[in-house]
């Protein structure tokens, strides 16, 4: 294997520096997604036009459903492919690759056409106003353009890290995320045009990022191929990915679907209300994005152990992990807390959407400290192939409690209680996700590995 020796401290070597080494460059690279994420709000909130903020809240669950997507193929891929290193499996590391990628090009062509046929249906759908509706159309339709770029950067900035390549991982997410950043000023400001200089920008970096990954594996730097000779869906390899790649991005696809229940319940509240609840989200994002870099970082380090079944390395990861991701929360919680007023000032002037911005960004921040704890545990359920547990506890969070939280907390608390479903969603997924990853590792550790969606042994295929 050409990448043998990196994967060398996956399995040895101090606990805490191993940790490090896989999650800084992961979180790194959320970190640059959330970069990119501010520029363009903050750029376009220096047009001084908040119905342009406001279209792109609206349009920012559905372009979150491409990265949903790569997700699939990303983690599902990044959990089958580090068990079968774990058991020396290179041949079937290599399939899984393969598979992921060209399933990526084939899903993100057929959602941008349904996209493109469906725009007006799917304007209605996230609630957009007379104001709102061609500006948001505008972004939509350049954006939808890098729907499979999307998904192959998503997918293989996980896949990466499973072959023991976190910097490389982190790389190109980085390359694309700061071109976009780059390019926001220029387009939304130098050339005066706002909401479609933010989506060609977007578009130019998606396929930048996604070209970074194509070239590594071309270049033949990596054992796992992307070749089309070795793809097969066969194998168990579609069923190994998709039993925890669906789970893992029902997170994700929930969560663009709820944040267009969110806006267009709050839509009744008027566009201001839109803008403020998109950069009030923004603020809690750093927090949630370094916490999601530090779950995807140790997942192939933990799906690794499993597949080696190196249980003591295998817990004290997770126990030093957990312990980072309540500090880390704690602290930027802190941070965001003390300094909400002047973050949200950086993205909206108008006086009733920063009111509106500053209240919900505190009612959300209560519980964000939580989040790194519950990212731990759900890439620890996904690096045990426990499909069933990542399943129920992804539409719980985002679904099952969330979307009916919304409406009953609106009844009783109005505006507010759109946003309270937030941290009410969060406390009650974590209490959830504890209880499965218990029941979950007592099963693993008793043998019982069938039942939690391992990959099929060599003999059995």
């Amino acid at each position: 294997m050409r990448n043998s020796g990196t994967l060398e401290g996956f399995g040895s070597g101090p606990v805490a520096m191993t940790v490090l080494k896989n999650a800084i460059p992961a979180i790194l690279a959320m970190l640059m997604v959330l970069v990119y994420n501010l520029a363009d709000t903050f750029f376009i909130g220096q047009t001084h036009n908040a119905y342009q903020v406001a279209a792109v809240s609206l349009a920012t669950p559905v372009f979150l459903t491409f990265m949903a997507l790569g997700t699939v193929f990303g983690v599902g891929g990044t959990s089958v492919i580090s068990r079968a290193l774990g058991e020396k499996r290179m041949d079937y590391a290599l399939k899984v690759s393969a598979f992921c990628m060209w399933s990526c090009v084939a899903v993100g062509i057929v959602v941008a056409v349904l996209f493109y046929l469906f725009m007006d249906e799917l304007l209605l759908l996230i609630g957009a106003s007379t104001e709102t509706w061609e500006l948001t159309r505008d972004y939509l339709n350049i954006v939808t353009l890098c729907g499979p770029f999307v998904l192959i950067g998503n997918c293989f900035s996980n896949i990466l890290r499973a072959e023991g390549q976190p910097t490389r991982a982190m790389t190109g997410m980085v390359a694309g995320n700061l071109l976009n950043v780059v390019l926001d000023p220029v387009m939304i400001l130098g050339f005066g045009w706002g909401v479609t200089g933010a989506a060609i920008a977007t578009v130019i970096g998606n396929l930048a990022g996604a070209a970074y990954y194509i070239l590594y594996f071309l270049r033949g730097n990596s054992n796992p191929s992307i070749g089309l000779s070795e793809f097969t869906a066969g194998e168990g390899v579609c069923r190994s990915v998709l039993g925890i790649g669906i789970p893992a991005s029902l997170g994700s696809l929930l969560m663009s679907v709820s944040q267009i229940v969110t806006n267009s319940l709050m839509s009744g509240y008027g566009d201001m209300a839109i803008a403020g609840i998109g950069v009030a989200m923004k603020v809690t994002m750093m927090i949630g994005m370094v916490s999601i870099g530090l779950g995807q970082g140790i997942q192939p380090l933990l799906g690794y152990c499993i597949g080696a079944k190196n249980w003591e390395r295998y817990s004290g990861i997770l126990r030093f992990s957990l312990l980072l991701s309540l500090v880390l929360g704690v602290t930027l919680t802190g941070v965001c807390y003390l300094f909400t007023d002047a973050i949200v000032s950086a993205f909206l002037t108008q006086p009733e959407a920063l009111e509106y911005s500053v209240q919900f960004a505190r009612i959300l921040l209560s519980t964000s400290f939580l989040f790194g704890i519950f990212y731990c545990l759900i890439n620890a359920l996904q690096a045990m192939g426990a499909a069933a547990a990542s399943f129920l506890i992804n539409i719980s969070r985002q679904g099952l409690i969330y979307i009916p939280a919304l409406f009953l907390l609106r009844q009783l608390m109005g505006v507010n209680g759109l946003v309270w479903a937030q941290p009410v969603a969060d406390l009650l997924s974590l209490l959830l996700a504890a209880v499965l990853y218990g029941v979950s590792f007592t099963r693993l550790k008793q043998g019982n590995a069938g039942s939690l969606g391992m990959i099929p042994a060599a003999d059995s295929i």
